[in-house]
């Protein structure tokens, strides 16, 4: 499948899965529809969002679940702010193993190897042309944990640096078209076009590869309403997904690391002059912005609801989409 953007690619690829599977199964219990050997080209990675309002995306959770991952960190706490489902991932409470992918990519193994810099070191100082420029995620070693709930579902990502962009293909071992492939496409597009910025270099085509993509049967009925909005309303919203600044966004991802974990805590809060006069470009500060609505959402106070008005159009509408009743004149609670 090629597509342009990832909303064209993510109705398409719900579409066929739901209506033309391969195979019905119940893998660990849990029954559903699948096809295997799933490939999707994407034209513009930097589109990496789907506009369908029934399906109700997570914006601010696809914003942290990628800084968990660039934080390195395995950290339950970080992740379960924004998602209560992770603690059933865990098994200790405290971490997750194969659901954190950061400690992967920037502490490999008991050498704790950084992959991104070797990459990153590897295709501008050594060999520009390389087909070596590999990140492992999945590791054998999880297979042989009794009883692990949380097994890698990627298994790794490839840059390739042609004709002055950025490529990058992924590889999953399974892939949940209705859930999963939401956050996963935002999240490796996102490093994609991070790596292509520290490189200096546009960004290519996105692979995205599944050894399994399926449709778990308890999301049959949500699936079938997404899929109806996407056959009766064909108008999709004209908003083109920020640009990340050029160069190295290194110290601004530290920077809003620092305070996401005030605000996740609880430590401090953020009114819409705090946050513009903080020394961070426009594209980070809207990050800040997500964050701190999402603290009023967490802990179920009156929304500030400049910070709603200082968000871009396009993020805008995605918070509304998720939590309207925060939003509405008539009442102010968050959407369970």
């Amino acid at each position: 499948m090629r597509k342009r953007t990832f909303h064209e690619a993510y109705t398409e690829t719900l579409y066929d899965i739901y209506h033309n599977p391969e195979f019905f199964n119940s893998p660990r219990g849990q029954k559903s529809r699948e096809q295997l050997n799933y490939h999707l080209t994407l034209e513009n990675p930097i589109e990496r969002v789907t506009y369908l309002s029934s399906r109700k995306t997570n914006i601010v959770f696809n914003f942290a679940e990628v800084l968990w991952y660039l934080s390195g960190s395995n950290d339950l706490d970080f992740i379960s702010y924004y998602n209560k489902k992770m603690p059933s991932y865990s098994m200790n409470k405290k971490t997750l193993t194969g659901t954190a992918y950061g400690p992967k990519i920037f502490e490999f193994g008991n050498a704790k190897l950084n992959q991104w810099n070797r990459i990153k070191n590897l295709l501008t100082q050594e060999d520009i042309d390389s087909k070596r420029a590999f990140i492992q995620i999945f590791d054998a070693s999880e297979l042989f944990v009794s009883e692990n709930i949380d097994v890698s579902c990627t298994i790794g990502l490839q840059f390739f640096v042609r004709e002055g962009e950025l490529y990058m293909s992924s590889v999953m071992r399974a892939n949940d078209a209705f859930r999963g492939m939401i956050s996963d496409l935002f999240s490796f597009t996102f490093m994609q076009e991070l790596m292509a910025r520290e490189l200096r270099l546009e960004v290519g085509e996105y692979f995205h590869n599944a050894g399994s993509i399926h449709i778990y049967d308890s999301d049959h009925e949500w699936a079938k309403t997404v899929l109806e909005e996407a056959e009766n309303h064909h108008d999709i919203p004209e908003f083109e997904f920020p640009k990340m600044p050029e160069g190295n966004n290194w110290p601004s991802i530290e920077t809003v690391l620092k305070y996401e974990e005030l605000l996740r805590k609880d430590h401090i809060s953020m009114t819409k002059n705090d946050i513009e006069m903080l020394d961070l470009p426009d594209y980070w500060k809207q990050i800040l912005f997500l964050f701190s609505i999402y603290q009023h959402i967490a802990y179920k106070r009156d929304m500030d609801h400049s910070l709603f008005q200082s968000l871009l159009p396009i993020y805008q509408f995605f918070v509304r989409n998720k939590w309207f009743h925060y939003f509405s004149i008539e009442q102010k609670e968050e959407i369970q």
